[in-house]
């Protein structure tokens, strides 16, 4: 918790304030890192409520390599509802319904969960099927064989971060990469 209070204090001194999508701005620093050990415990902010079991389902979401979110639609997590919604709104089958109408029908039409549920090739498609077409890595799978095999190894990273398909995704990874260094 204290190296992201330290982070914070050190945008809030040092940070740029900038533009965003979103119209609401930024204050950064660039190339700021923080690392955490494992066994000190898992890396959870407590400075506001975090749902644990919504973040549970997420990850877990993610390394099953789902895009769809009936799955979380189902376990009522509500993250990624708004970028599917958006997309559907802009599509002929929008009628006027609301987000939570939209949410409705994700969860009990399966047709219309297929066809409008489908964030693209998010983080789970990235982590588990990396690349284009038929040329894909499982990245998950290789690094937790790595981890066994080669735990010395300085390349025991995962990227979600897929150029080749970065226009297809509802939203690009805020999260990019992540990086294992195993010892004793």
């Amino acid at each position: 918790m204290k190296q992201y209070l330290d982070m914070c204090q050190y945008i809030l001194d040092h940070g740029e304030d900038r533009d965003d999508r979103t119209g609401t701005g930024t204050r950064s620093v660039f190339g700021y890192q923080t690392r955490y050990d494992l066994r000190d415990g898992f890396p959870l902010m407590t400075t506001k409520k975090m749902f644990l079991r919504p973040l549970a389902e997420e990850l877990l979401w993610f390394i099953k390599g789902d895009t769809n979110i009936k799955y979380l639609v189902d376990r009522d997590v509500r993250i990624w509802n708004e970028w599917p919604y958006e997309a559907f709104k802009a599509s002929n089958d929008y009628n006027g319904e609301t987000i939570e109408e939209f949410v409705e029908k994700i969860k009990n039409d399966d047709e219309f969960a297929k066809k409008h549920g489908d964030l693209g090739p998010v983080y789970g498609r990235q982590w588990r099927a990396f690349g284009i077409g038929e040329y894909t890595v499982d990245q998950l799978a290789k690094v937790i064989e790595q981890i066994r095999t080669n735990p010395d190894s300085r390349r025991l990273i995962v990227c979600a971060w897929n150029p080749l398909v970065i226009d297809q995704m509802a939203l690009p990874p805020c999260h990019s990469f992540f990086q294992f260094y195993v010892n004793d």
